[in-house]
């Protein structure tokens, strides 16, 4: 059973084979015939004629996994533009406080469904569109020109991340997830502390506001977070490439779009922050 450290795709029973079609034998399964013979017509059996049969799921593919990658990010964006241009400026930090926190609690529900959920992974994308637009809207208006900068930087850095993933042939090992995972999950944490915090007044010196000073602790913990981010994005790209060599069902196809659009959207959160930084 293929597993994955990634926080957002490793499921139980993700990624494991589908299931074969009717009258193909699977491994360790031979022609043998137990008894009662074929021609006996057993309940749930293929000469049953009340059988209920339901057709086989198909297998995921790399374009699925592009198409449903391309749907969410898709709607995040589309999202992301009306809440930009139809949200009224007294909203604008309310609404990316709650988006923020909805979406994570969002995140935490599909990653523990047994199944992914498309509708799920759908509500995540509008959701953090809201956040995503309102986040940008403010860093716009203090740096005209810093959002293009920060999407343009994103998509270059993912892309460089799989050619280098394709074609220097990273192979991810055990020792190489438990890294990446226990530092990610560190990561977190620090960040949901420090953001409950700083909604009680409390600044650890993490983060940098929109204006003003800014830290060297604040740059290296944003420098770290795209290096943690960019990582999670070999995870990704490693996990949904041997599952569809497994045979994945195709519903998993969603659960890779998912990470792929988790971890777009925090390396893009991370490479905006410091634009910003560098912009002072």
């Amino acid at each position: 059973m293929l597993r994955s450290s990634n926080p957002i795709l490793s499921k139980r029973d993700a990624f494991t084979p589908a299931a074969p079609q009717y009258g193909q034998a699977q491994y360790g399964q031979g022609g043998f015939q137990p008894y009662p013979p074929q021609g006996y017509q057993q309940p749930g059996s293929p000469q049953d004629p009340t059988r209920q049969t339901s057709a086989p799921e198909g297998r995921m593919t790399l374009d699925d996994v592009v198409t449903k990658t391309a749907v969410t990010m898709g709607l995040l964006v589309a999202t992301a533009a009306v809440a930009w241009a139809l949200m009224p400026p007294a909203l604008t930090f309310p609404s990316m406080i709650l988006s923020a926190l909805v979406g994570f609690v969002v995140v935490l529900l599909v990653s523990f469904r047994r199944v992914v959920s498309p509708p799920l992974v759908l509500i995540y994308a509008a959701i953090e569109g809201v956040f995503i637009g309102m986040i940008s809207k403010v860093f716009e208006a203090m740096y005209p020109g810093i959002v293009v900068q920060a999407v343009f930087a994103t998509f270059v850095a993912a892309g460089v991340t799989l050619a280098a993933y394709k074609f220097f042939n990273i192979r991810v090992t055990p020792k190489f997830q438990k890294i990446v995972f226990i530092a990610t999950a560190a990561f977190a944490i620090a960040m949901l502390l420090n953001f409950v915090l700083s909604l009680m007044g409390v600044n650890l010196g993490f983060r940098s506001g929109v204006t003003g000073p800014v830290s060297l602790l604040a740059v290296g913990i944003s420098l770290l977070g795209v290096v943690l981010a960019v990582l999670n994005l070999v995870l990704d790209f490693d996990y949904i490439e041997k599952g569809i060599q497994m045979g994945a069902p195709a519903r998993e196809s969603w659960r890779g779009a998912f990470g792929l659009t988790v971890t777009m959207v925090w390396l893009y959160i991370e490479i905006l922050r410091i634009l910003s930084y560098l912009r002072r």
